[in-house]
């Protein structure tokens, strides 16, 4: 175990860098639209991807350095092989406080009594559609059912609490708004709505397929009237909402496009080919893989990760007339 470190990173805005996203797959059996083209999809090498091992002795510096939440995610996280031994190395990582995972909730029928058993503390499901048709359309693979189950098994070993998150798409999904609210009502979850970003996989995003942050609100506020609950804590992402007639489950509303909130940003990222990114919307990355396999000492790793924070963005520029999107897509970021 590595001692703690300093008491936190922090970039030159004077955020404070607790939440560190691990990416360790490109890969993923789902094609969604917001996410990763349907094909022509050139996948990373093995050697380009970091090793378990990379990972948790990377993780375990992060932690050091004040890094208190770590996030697995993908691609589609549980693609890989080894995935459970790694969730339980990144446990038993000293001053780690919280430990979560993104998935499509697809092979959590057979993995979520292991993952719970691992360490794991609580779990994300995307999921954009609850009629078959729809989600077939926005995946192009027939798994309704299948990520239901998911769902289901998540509950079932306390992987809680879940959050269920939409990516909220003009004329595709705005019309199952209020059904995913029902949908949280009836099963207690989270639901969380995000507006749709310029990181799609065919590249054909525009504002005008942006359903915003209020107008979500709104369609379900008319429906199941809801009241504003206070952030977890000041880097709260989603604006949170119960409903006002007391029935279980919650409102989360993400609206990076209409409403920035990166002045309270926490967050940096680390992708399966070991470049840091200090923002989804980076131009520009970090290549800590290079710097671990140069045999870079400790301190000279810790020092990298310093400098790579202090260069954090203030916010992204999706409103300003110089926006350019990222190349990568949000599979190959890690979501």
């Amino acid at each position: 175990m590595l001692p703690l470190y300093r008491p936190s990173l922090t970039d030159s805005y004077g955020r404070q860098i607790k939440d560190l996203r691990i990416s360790i797959t490109d890969r993923c059996n789902f094609r969604c639209v917001y996410c990763m083209p349907e094909s022509g999809v050139e996948w990373k090498k093995k050697s380009e991807i970091l090793s378990y091992e990379e990972l948790t002795y990377l993780a375990e510096i992060f932690v050091s350095l004040g890094v208190t939440k770590l996030r697995v995610t993908g691609g589609e996280p549980l693609l890989r092989r080894g995935v459970i031994n790694f969730i339980r190395s990144l446990a038993s990582i000293q001053g780690l406080e919280d430990l979560a995972l993104t998935t499509n909730a697809y092979f959590l029928p057979e993995y979520a009594e292991r993952l719970a058993k691992s360490g794991l503390k609580r779990i994300s499901i995307s999921i954009d559609s609850l009629k078959p048709k729809a989600f077939e359309l926005l995946t192009k693979v027939n798994a309704l059912g299948r990520v239901l189950e998911g769902i289901d098994a998540a509950q079932k070993y306390n992987l809680t609490p879940i959050k269920i998150n939409m990516v909220v798409m003009r004329h595709i999904n705005e019309s199952e708004i209020v059904d995913f609210a029902s949908f949280a009502r009836e099963k207690n979850l989270i639901a969380r709505y995000i507006e749709y970003m310029p990181l799609d996989g065919p590249g054909e995003w525009s504002r005008d397929l942006v359903v915003s942050g209020r107008e979500i609100f709104e369609k379900i506020n008319a429906v199941y009237p809801l009241m504003l609950l206070s952030p977890n804590h000041k880097s709260e992402t989603a604006k949170r909402f119960g409903f006002a007639d007391g029935a279980g489950g919650e409102i989360g509303i993400i609206a990076p496009v209409t409403e920035p909130f990166c002045g309270a940003c926490s967050r940096i990222r680390l992708t399966a080919d070991g470049q840091i990114r200090t923002c989804l919307f980076s131009l520009s990355e970090h290549n800590l893989r290079d710097v671990l396999r140069s045999g870079a000492s400790l301190e000279q790793i810790r020092q990298f990760i310093i400098n790579a924070v202090l260069k954090k963005e203030d916010g992204h520029k999706i409103n300003k007339p110089d926006f350019v999107a990222p190349e990568r897509t949000m599979s190959c970021i890690g979501g």
